[in-house]
């Protein structure tokens, strides 16, 4: 019993080592929109009621460019990859003595013959394969939080979707090209420049998924088997 306890403390301490990443949760505040400036307080009385910061000329479209304008994202990803690998190798080696001769006769040790030979095989055989592909679809609408200097927007949004079993949920952060942006204020998710897209969900129906850290630990790097 006590060798026992031993090996399951060890086993703890090692899976301490590898930290779970926390749950995700709403209202992140590192996906929260960002409020629209307010112009009127960064007016200066100037005795003229033009604001250059929020004019709009009758030439000039609705498009997200602001601090705080929505953009509706169009997720249109899809990945698919495939890898086939092959090896063979192989080898075949003989070595053989004559007899030894003196004089014309061959001789012995013992009355054996001095007749030696030696041979060797060697043969490997390997193969590997891999597939894998992605699809993602759907709407998302983000916020611009910040205006480059180069007019390019970045964006980040999230949204949750409340099931029976939990929650599913779209978190998406990038930079996106203001003549990209379409005049209904959308724009497809492989226009979006560094983008990091997150799909997931959490509950029950999530859990039910994943593996147990014990069985984590026995398939990771610290497992001794």
């Amino acid at each position: 019993m006590r060798n026992c306890a031993l090996i399951i403390a060890c086993i703890c301490s090692l899976t301490a080592c590898t930290s779970l990443p926390n749950s995700p949760k709403p209202d992140d505040p590192n996906y929260a929109p960002t409020e629209p400036e307010d112009y009127q307080a960064n007016m200066k009385p100037n005795g003229s009621i033009f604001n250059q910061g929020a004019v709009n000329s009758i030439y000039s479209d609705i498009k997200a460019h602001r601090i705080g304008d929505i953009i509706t994202v169009e997720l249109q990803e899809s990945t698919s990859s495939s890898k086939n690998a092959s090896n063979q190798q192989s080898k075949d080696s003989s070595l053989g003595l004559n007899a030894l001769s003196l004089g014309g006769h061959s001789v012995t040790l013992n009355g054996y013959n001095t007749t030696a030979s030696m041979g060797g095989n060697n043969s490997f055989k390997g193969q590997a394969k891999a597939g894998q592909s992605n699809s993602l679809t759907g709407n998302i609408s983000v916020s611009v939080i910040r205006v480059l200097p180069n007019g390019n927007l970045a964006v980040r949004g999230e949204k949750w979707l409340m099931l029976t079993e939990g929650n599913e949920y779209i978190r998406m952060t990038g930079v996106v090209r203001s003549e990209d942006v379409n005049a209904d204020n959308t724009v497809s998710s492989q226009r979006i420049a560094n983008a990091r897209i997150q799909y997931g969900g959490t509950g029950d129906f999530a859990n039910s998924e994943e593996r147990g850290w014990l069985s984590k630990f026995f398939n990771g790097p610290y497992s001794p088997f």
